[in-house]
Protein backbone atom coordinates (compact mmCIF):
# COMPACT_ATOMS: atom_id res chain seq x y z
CA UNK A 1 0.00 0.00 0.00
CA UNK A 2 1.38 3.66 -0.82
CA UNK A 3 0.71 6.03 1.95
CA UNK A 4 1.69 9.68 1.52
CA UNK A 5 2.27 12.44 4.29
CA UNK A 6 0.80 15.51 3.45
CA UNK A 7 2.51 17.74 5.92
CA UNK A 8 1.79 21.48 6.86
CA UNK A 9 -0.39 23.85 9.27
CA UNK A 10 -3.41 24.14 6.94
CA UNK A 11 -3.93 27.31 8.68
CA UNK A 12 -6.73 27.31 6.96
CA UNK A 13 -6.82 24.66 4.26
CA UNK A 14 -7.24 26.58 1.24
CA UNK A 15 -8.17 25.91 -2.78
CA UNK A 16 -4.62 24.89 -3.74
CA UNK A 17 -4.28 22.59 -0.91
CA UNK A 18 -7.31 21.15 -2.46
CA UNK A 19 -6.08 21.41 -5.45
CA UNK A 20 -2.73 19.63 -4.99
CA UNK A 21 -4.24 16.54 -3.04
CA UNK A 22 -7.21 15.58 -5.40
CA UNK A 23 -3.91 15.89 -8.19
CA UNK A 24 -1.80 13.16 -5.67
CA UNK A 25 -4.76 11.13 -5.14
CA UNK A 26 -4.15 8.64 -8.00
CA UNK A 27 -0.65 8.40 -7.09
CA UNK A 28 -1.45 6.65 -3.56
CA UNK A 29 -3.45 4.81 -1.65
CA UNK A 30 -4.29 6.90 1.08
CA UNK A 31 -2.89 10.31 1.87
CA UNK A 32 -2.57 11.90 5.47
CA UNK A 33 -3.10 15.24 5.82
CA UNK A 34 -0.90 15.94 8.88
CA UNK A 35 -1.22 19.10 10.71
CA UNK A 36 1.87 19.27 12.41
CA UNK A 37 2.06 20.72 15.80
CA UNK A 38 4.82 23.14 16.78
CA UNK A 39 5.20 25.28 20.11
CA UNK A 40 6.76 27.94 17.82
CA UNK A 41 3.89 28.63 15.91
CA UNK A 42 0.77 30.34 16.66
CA UNK A 43 -1.80 29.49 14.62
CA UNK A 44 -4.77 31.28 13.97
CA UNK A 45 -7.37 28.72 13.74
CA UNK A 46 -8.12 26.00 16.22
CA UNK A 47 -6.51 22.54 15.72
CA UNK A 48 -10.32 20.72 15.75
CA UNK A 49 -11.48 23.47 13.28
CA UNK A 50 -8.60 22.74 11.21
CA UNK A 51 -9.16 18.85 11.00
CA UNK A 52 -13.17 19.34 10.95
CA UNK A 53 -12.47 21.25 7.99
CA UNK A 54 -10.10 19.09 6.57
CA UNK A 55 -12.24 16.36 7.15
CA UNK A 56 -15.56 17.72 5.85
CA UNK A 57 -13.56 18.70 2.52
CA UNK A 58 -13.07 14.95 2.08
CA UNK A 59 -15.77 13.48 3.67
CA UNK A 60 -16.39 11.43 0.37
CA UNK A 61 -13.25 9.83 -0.01
CA UNK A 62 -12.17 7.55 2.50
CA UNK A 63 -8.36 7.30 1.42
CA UNK A 64 -7.86 10.96 2.56
CA UNK A 65 -7.56 11.94 6.22
CA UNK A 66 -6.88 14.55 8.46
CA UNK A 67 -4.50 13.91 11.37
CA UNK A 68 -2.39 16.02 13.68
CA UNK A 69 1.58 15.19 15.08
CA UNK A 70 3.86 16.26 17.06
CA UNK A 71 7.91 15.99 16.25
CA UNK A 72 9.86 15.27 13.19
CA UNK A 73 8.14 14.29 10.41
CA UNK A 74 9.75 11.56 9.24
CA UNK A 75 9.16 10.10 12.56
CA UNK A 76 5.29 10.55 12.09
CA UNK A 77 6.04 8.76 8.56
CA UNK A 78 7.64 5.70 10.41
CA UNK A 79 4.49 5.74 12.65
CA UNK A 80 1.80 5.62 9.60
CA UNK A 81 4.27 3.56 7.58
CA UNK A 82 4.08 6.22 5.38
CA UNK A 83 6.58 5.96 2.35
CA UNK A 84 6.56 9.35 0.71
CA UNK A 85 5.69 13.06 1.81
CA UNK A 86 3.82 14.87 -0.71
CA UNK A 87 4.62 19.01 -0.94
CA UNK A 88 3.63 21.66 -3.12
CA UNK A 89 5.22 24.46 -4.89
CA UNK A 90 4.42 27.41 -6.04
CA UNK A 91 7.49 29.43 -6.58
CA UNK A 92 11.19 28.40 -6.86
CA UNK A 93 11.54 29.94 -3.67
CA UNK A 94 9.27 27.36 -2.11
CA UNK A 95 11.33 24.61 -4.44
CA UNK A 96 14.80 26.04 -2.35
CA UNK A 97 13.19 25.50 0.96
CA UNK A 98 11.17 22.73 0.84
CA UNK A 99 14.31 20.72 -1.31
CA UNK A 100 16.36 21.51 1.93
CA UNK A 101 13.74 19.87 3.90
CA UNK A 102 13.10 17.01 2.11
CA UNK A 103 17.41 16.50 1.92
CA UNK A 104 17.37 17.01 5.70
CA UNK A 105 14.43 13.77 5.78
CA UNK A 106 16.21 11.94 3.59
CA UNK A 107 19.15 11.48 5.66
CA UNK A 108 16.90 10.88 8.60
CA UNK A 109 15.26 8.30 6.52
CA UNK A 110 16.58 7.53 3.43
CA UNK A 111 13.40 5.33 2.97
CA UNK A 112 10.76 7.98 2.85
CA UNK A 113 11.16 9.93 -0.82
CA UNK A 114 9.42 13.60 -1.03
CA UNK A 115 7.52 14.15 -3.72
CA UNK A 116 7.02 17.85 -5.37
CA UNK A 117 3.82 19.14 -7.46
CA UNK A 118 3.64 22.36 -8.60
CA UNK A 119 0.36 24.42 -7.82
CA UNK A 120 -1.98 24.89 -10.51
CA UNK A 121 -1.45 28.25 -11.73
CA UNK A 122 -4.92 29.71 -11.30
CA UNK A 123 -3.98 29.15 -7.52
CA UNK A 124 0.24 29.61 -7.25
CA UNK A 125 -0.44 33.39 -5.90
CA UNK A 126 -2.12 33.01 -2.02
CA UNK A 127 -1.21 31.03 0.82
CA UNK A 128 -2.85 30.02 4.24
CA UNK A 129 -0.73 33.20 5.17
CA UNK A 130 -2.22 35.27 2.81
CA UNK A 131 -5.88 33.92 3.26
CA UNK A 132 -5.35 34.71 7.02
CA UNK A 133 -4.28 38.50 6.33
CA UNK A 134 -7.10 39.15 4.28
CA UNK A 135 -9.53 37.38 6.86
CA UNK A 136 -8.07 39.53 9.77
CA UNK A 137 -8.39 42.55 7.86
CA UNK A 138 -12.34 41.97 7.66
CA UNK A 139 -12.34 41.18 3.84
CA UNK A 140 -13.95 38.12 2.18
CA UNK A 141 -11.67 35.25 1.59
CA UNK A 142 -14.21 32.43 0.46
CA UNK A 143 -12.77 32.89 -3.27
CA UNK A 144 -9.16 30.98 -1.61
CA UNK A 145 -10.75 28.33 0.91
CA UNK A 146 -13.12 25.70 -0.44
CA UNK A 147 -16.54 25.64 -0.60
CA UNK A 148 -18.41 25.31 3.12
CA UNK A 149 -15.85 26.02 5.25
CA UNK A 150 -16.92 28.85 7.80
CA UNK A 151 -13.59 30.13 9.32
CA UNK A 152 -14.85 30.71 13.13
Amino acid sequence: MKICLFPGTFDPITKGHVDIINRARPLFDKIIIGIGVNANKKPMFSLENRIAWINQVFQDDEHVIADSYEGLTVDYCKKLEAQFILRGIRYVADFEYERAIADMNSMLDDDIETIFLTSSAKFASFSSTLVRDVYRNGRDVTQFIPEGIELV
